[in-house]
């Protein structure tokens, strides 16, 4: 929702609506009244509970050129939010930056990694300080977009699911890169499936949700890029306790298509072929046991 909607906007000269409430919530709530929960659905406006936070993980390595920018448009989500930044011991000047934030910026969550470890070690220092009900994994590099977050996170809030992939291949517009890095993302996913029995088409996508409960409740232990079959393969097995009286049962996990504005090498992109080789490890390593 955009903060500078104007309370002077009109229909007609003669047609004055109503001026919105102050407040995310309140505001949120005004224009489902307005326009009706079908249209604001449409318009990727949903109705949330005004006590959910939204713990967003967001990993950094040498990132100087994108951090605030990232950092601005994940503040600019009309959801309640804890912002977790975890540098994985940059040396660029992003460490410098998020230790005076760490100072001034009461809203931000900030750990530092005494040495690289890699994003699959940042993440899991994310999880462990994240306190909302629903935790999402945002990369630090402007190739997602925050603005897409309420999408994502809507099946958890309405009780569908437990955990929600984004997907980069079914539908919505994405930067055109490279054939070699996309035939290699379907192939691992097509593996990862094979042993997980899901469905999925992207695997390997950057914006995945959990429920708290449901990535706290995991060990996982790869330290680079190896993060994304793991976690897939662990929350494929992950069994949701007992809840008011109803049985333990598999983690239900939704797709949702999300934009992808890529980056290239020379712009600062980070994997490597190296990374596709870990993940085949990874994706036979876990298909089984921890």
């Amino acid at each position: 929702m955009d903060s500078s909607f104007s309370s002077s906007t009109s229909l007609t000269d003669d047609m004055p609506i109503a001026t919105p409430p102050e407040g995310e919530h309140e505001r949120r709530e005004w224009l489902l009244r307005v326009l009706g929960e079908t249209s604001c659905r449409m318009l990727g406006i949903y109705r949330l509970p005004n006590d959910l936070t939204l713990s967003v993980v967001i990993p950094v390595y040498k990132e100087m050129r994108t951090i605030r920018e990232i950092v601005r448009q994940v503040r600019a989500v009309p959801i309640n939010k804890q912002i977790i930044l975890v540098d994985d011991c940059s040396t660029d000047g992003t460490r410098e930056l998020l230790q005076e934030w760490s100072r001034t910026e009461p809203d931000l969550t900030i750990a530092f990694h005494d040495k690289n470890q890699g994003k699959g070690a940042a993440l899991r220092t994310g999880f462990a300080l994240a306190t909302g009900q629903i935790i999402i994994v945002q990369d630090a590099d402007l190739e997602y977009d925050p603005a897409e977050f309420p999408k994502l996170i809507q099946p958890i809030v309405e009780g569908k699911a437990d955990v929600v992939f984004g997907s980069r291949f079914i539908g919505e517009t994405h930067r055109v890169l490279y054939f070699w890095h996309s035939l290699a993302n379907k192939f691992l996913t097509l593996l990862s499936n094979m042993f997980t029995n899901l469905n999925l088409t992207d695997m390997e996508v950057c914006y995945k949700v959990f429920r708290r409960e449901v990535i706290q409740g995991i060990t996982l232990k790869s330290d680079r890029f190896g993060f994304e079959p793991e976690v897939t393969a662990k929350v494929a097995r992950f069994r949701m306790p007992p809840l008011d009286g109803r049985p333990a049962r598999k983690c239900r996990i939704y797709e949702i298509p999300v934009s992808y504005n890529g980056r290239g090498y020379e712009e600062g992109k980070h994997i490597t072929w190296k990374d596709g080789f870990q993940a085949l490890y990874c994706i036979f390593r876990y298909a089984y046991t921890d």
